[in-house]
């Protein structure tokens, strides 16, 4: 046998290396890059969150909806007028007795 048949082609060798450098990085970008899986756990995570926030928004602007409406010149609630002036602005009647 001969020397160089024993021998690996340096070619070959920075092939390899090279297949496996690049097998890496794009393993890596599909991982922990910007359109990568933990990317996208977290846009999913932050998207669901915002939903929860955006339903909540829609239950307070119904409740204050409603209360506006109440309290408008169309339709005028007397007592929700009666419990927000003495809760707002303290009033009380001259009959009444506070407990504090």
């Amino acid at each position: 046998m001969t020397a160089q048949g024993n021998r690996l082609p340096v070619g070959g060798i920075l092939y390899l290396i090279l297949a496996f450098m690049l097998g890496a990085y794009f393993t890596f970008a599909a991982v922990q890059g910007d359109y990568g899986v933990f990317r996208q756990v977290q846009i999913r995570a932050e998207a669901e969150a915002l939903r929860i926030e955006r339903d909540r928004l829609y239950e307070d602007l119904a409740r204050i909806s409603n209360l506006t409406a109440r309290l408008s010149d169309r339709y005028l609630d007397i007592d929700l007028l009666d419990e927000r002036v003495r809760d707002v602005l303290g009033y009380v009647r001259p009959d009444e007795i506070v407990i504090r």
